[in-house]
């Protein structure tokens, strides 16, 4: 169990975390976890692959390779036969689906947490069991990507194909593409095509809106191009900017979305990743520290909070739920806000390629 003595300075944020309180919350992840690696969201609900993934990195931010490691032997347990993962599992028991869509961004995800686990150990080993395991999850994503690069949300249970796409989901399996790439040049065994796929899905975020459907009330169609790294720079900023006042609530949070008074930690976190990646630390350092009013007493963190009503007693912490990967993506922005070598390099881009913007830029 991990102590206060052994966290790492990075998890030691003023205002945010002591390392008393991030020992706190690194064992209330672990306590979540099962003994056969699964994360659920928290014990007796259901495990989706994406924040089972985003709890994992969160324990690899503290030190805690072991309990990661087992979370992706979870998963390459659980792969099934074309490459994804369920959309979700009771209570992360693999014979227990209750969501049998095949979700495109759940399934990528396991690259980022792949190359995170790997810069955070080195452990060549590890890449070798999980290079077949990331190789699938990529092609079947691959086989949901549209004409215009964006990729389609999912496949239902029976295999169909829901080509739609996601804004959010799209700009996080464009920071997966890379990370697979990244995976894949580290083994010196090069996919020009998934750079190919990578290039046309990055110009669909930032060139293309009409090609993804309408999300634009949830805060992280927002915040998601710039977080996983489609969009940058000043396009960057001034998209931050644009929306600041609509979905940031001062001293309490990100709106998860408007016009519903309900600030959640998630969004918020992420947010705060997002702004450290455009280099704006010092308005990062505020977001985390106006949602510790969700931090719980056990060191878990709220789903969210609803900030107003008509009367006092209907502003409430809602839903009534302590979640691993709300905990874990607190964990995550600490971690790259206190320099943590792994999380800098997959959220800041470092080692990830670059100049995959096709040459059909005016398209």
């Amino acid at each position: 169990m991990t102590s206060p003595e052994r966290i790492a300075e990075h998890l030691v944020l003023p205002g945010v975390l002591t390392a008393e309180q991030a020992a706190e919350t690194v064992a209330g992840i672990l306590a979540v976890q099962r003994e056969d690696g699964a994360l659920p969201w928290f014990r007796g609900h259901h495990l989706d692959p994406w924040d089972h993934t985003e709890a994992a990195m969160a324990l690899d931010a503290a030190g805690e390779h072991a309990a990661a490691a087992r979370a992706y032997e979870w998963l390459a347990r659980h792969q099934n036969g074309d490459g994804s993962w369920y959309a979700a599992y009771h209570d992360g028991e693999p014979d227990r689906v209750t969501d049998r869509s095949l979700e495109s961004n759940f399934v990528a995800y396991i690259a980022v947490g792949v190359w995170h686990h790997y810069l955070a150990t080195g452990d060549d080993a590890f890449l070798d069991r999980m290079w077949p395991v990331v190789y699938a999850a990529v092609e079947f994503v691959l086989g949901l990507q549209q004409p215009g690069g964006e990729i389609g949300w999912k496949r239902e249970a029976d295999g169909t194909p829901v080509n739609d796409a996601l804004l959010t989901g799209s700009s996080s399996i464009h920071q997966a593409l890379r990370c697979a790439l990244a995976i894949a040049e580290e083994r010196e065994e090069p996919q020009p095509d998934w750079e190919l796929a990578a290039g046309a899905l990055g110009h669909a975020i930032r060139r293309h809106p009409e090609r993804f459907l309408d999300k634009a009330r949830y805060s992280m169609d927002w915040y998601y191009p710039v977080l996983g790294g489609a969009i940058t720079g000043p396009e960057a900023k001034t998209r931050i900017e644009a929306d600041w006042d609509t979905f940031v609530v001062p001293g309490l949070g990100v709106r998860c979305v408007v016009p519903n008074p309900w600030v959640t930690g998630g969004e918020s976190c992420e947010l705060a990743l997002a702004l450290w990646v455009m280099g704006e630390s010092d308005r990062a350092l505020t977001i985390l520290q106006d949602i510790q009013h969700l931090r719980a007493g056990n060191g878990m963190y709220w789903t969210g909070y609803v900030f107003e009503g008509e009367t006092e007693s209907d502003k409430a912490m809602w839903p009534e739920e302590l979640t691993s990967w709300t905990a874990g993506s607190l964990l995550l922005a600490v971690a790259a806000l206190g320099g943590d070598e792994a999380t800098v390099a997959v959220f800041g881009g470092e080692r990830l390629p670059t100049g995959l913007e096709p040459d059909c830029c005016g398209a």
